[in-house]
C-alpha cells in the first residue's frame, strides 16, 4: 500500500490534475469534461483555469476547450544536460541535413515517451518534419527503441517496468528483440509505424556509456535521388559520433 502524503497542497494538486490531464489527452477538453475527469466541480476548478491560463501553462482552443501549451516543455528545455545535448547537437543537425537533403531531429526519453527536443528542416522543398515537442511511446517508434537499446540492463528493466505501468499495449518480446538487433547494428533502420513511404533512421547519441539522446533521419526517397539511404545512414552515424565527442569533451 502506498504512503499517504505527508502534506497537502489542495490548490497546487488541482492546477497539477489539470496539466497532468490534458498532458494525457489528444484534443481539448472543456471546463466540465476537466471537472469530471480529476473529481471536482466546476467551481472548484474555475479560477485555477483562470490562472493557469493567464501564466501561459494552458490555452483555450476558441470554444472547444483548453489545451496544453508548450511552456512547461520549454521549462524542460532548460534543465542543464538537455540545453548543454541540445547546444551540442544543433550545428551538426545543420551540417547533417545539407549532406543528406533531408530534415532530422533529435529525440530524448521522457517517462514512458520519447519527445522531440529539436529539429532541423530539409534545405531542399520535399521532406518529412516532426515537431518540436512530440511525443510517442518508446515501445512504438524507432527512435524509442533506439534509446532503450543502448542503456544498461538495469535501466532497460526499469524503463520496461514504466511501460507497463503506464498501460502501454506492445509486445514486450519483440521490442527487446528488435532493440537488441539494433543495438548489435549501432543505429536503426526501419519502416515508420506512422508513416507510409518514410524510413525512419536513428543513431544513439552517447554519453558514459548509454544512449542520453536519439538523432533521426525520416527518410523520404526522391526522384531522381540526390543522397542514397545507404549515405545518409553514413553520415547519421558520423553525425552522432562528432556529438558524442562534443559532449565528452
Amino acid at each position: 500500500m502506498s504512503k499517504a502524503p505527508k502534506y497537502r497542497a489542495p490548490a497546487l494538486d488541482k492546477g497539477l490534475d489539470i496539466l497532468e490531464l490534458l498532458a494525457r489527452t489528444a484534443g481539448p477538453l472543456n471546463m466540465t469534461a476537466i471537472a469530471t475527469a480529476i473529481g471536482y466541480s466546476k467551481g472548484e476548478i474555475f479560477r485555477m483555469l483562470q490562472v493557469l491560463e493567464e501564466r501561459g501553462y494552458i490555452a483555450r482552443e476558441n470554444d472547444s476547450g483548453y489545451t496544453l501549451t508548450n511552456r512547461l516543455f520549454m521549462l524542460g528545455m532548460e534543465r542543464p544536460p538537455i540545453k548543454s545535448l541540445g547546444e551540442a547537437a544543433l550545428p551538426v543537425m545543420h551540417r547533417l541535413a545539407n549532406e543528406t537533403q533531408q530534415p532530422c531531429h533529435l529525440v530524448v526519453v521522457s517517462g514512458e515517451q520519447m519527445v522531440v527536443i529539436a529539429r532541423v528542416d530539409t534545405p531542399g522543398d520535399v521532406g518529412f518534419v516532426v515537431r518540436v515537442g512530440h511525443r510517442r511511446s518508446l515501445a512504438h517508434s524507432t527512435s524509442g527503441t533506439v534509446l532503450f537499446a543502448f542503456q544498461s540492463p538495469d535501466v532497460r528493466r526499469q524503463w520496461l517496468q514504466v511501460l507497463s505501468d503506464s498501460g502501454t499495449r506492445y509486445s514486450r518480446k519483440r521490442f527487446v528483440e528488435q532493440a537488441d538487433r539494433i543495438r548489435a547494428l549501432g543505429y536503426a533502420s526501419l519502416a515508420s509505424a506512422a508513416v507510409d513511404g518514410v524510413t525512419d533512421l536513428s543513431a544513439p547519441i552517447m554519453q558514459h556509456g548509454h544512449a542520453v539522446g536519439a538523432l533521426t533521419i525520416p527518410f523520404v526517397e526522391r526522384r531522381p535521388v540526390q543522397v542514397t539511404i545507404r549515405r545518409a545512414i553514413e553520415r547519421l552515424r558520423a553525425a552522432v559520433t562528432d556529438i558524442s565527442k562534443e559532449l565528452a569533451s
